[in-house]
């Protein structure tokens, strides 16, 4: 069963793959639009395998609950550890991947087939956007843990993220 994350992920494939689409039309006016577009795939099949990790970390952080369901205090906090720190861990790989499909994006955006800019544009949108989801997904899942440093980086990854999406468009 999917949760946020998986959909945060999910954003990324889609992302990704117009990536690999512009780079594919993008060899007359890019030298490097081959290395964009093994790049741009490696990025979708990592979304892709993260869309799964959420899902089965997601399902695991609720059958743990339910297995605790009488515990209290630490031995609660310790039943439940492994199954929570999967689910702070699964988005933040997610936020440091849409980020690097931002990075991919913007490269493509500046060098790639200026037709295709507008796609190079929507997947920086939509990778900074999932990049913002997951660091919401970490700030919940850690519910107050404010300084948490997975926290903290997801943050400003997301911003960084979104920051260059948006200078896409200038």
């Amino acid at each position: 069963m999917p949760a946020g994350g998986s959909a945060a992920a999910a954003a990324i494939a889609v992302a990704a793959a117009l990536l690999e689409k512009a780079s594919t039309l993008s060899s007359k006016q890019w030298a490097s639009a081959e290395v964009a577009l093994e790049q741009a795939h490696a990025l979708r099949l990592r979304a892709e395998e993260l869309v799964e990790a959420d899902a089965h970390a997601y399902m695991s952080f609720v059958e743990a609950t339910r297995a605790v369901k009488g515990l209290r205090g630490q031995a609660r906090d310790r039943a439940l550890s492994p199954a929570r720190a999967a689910t702070v861990d699964v988005p933040l790989a997610i936020a440091r991947l849409g980020a690097e499909t931002v990075e991919l994006a913007g490269e493509l955006a500046a060098h790639g087939n200026p037709n295709l800019r507008a796609d190079a544009m929507v997947a920086a949108t939509l990778a900074a956007a999932a990049a913002t989801a997951a660091a919401r997904l970490i700030a919940v899942n850690l519910s107050g843990a404010s300084r948490d440093p997975r926290l903290v980086e997801a943050q400003k990854t997301a911003r960084a993220a979104a920051d260059a999406a948006d200078s896409l468009g200038l």
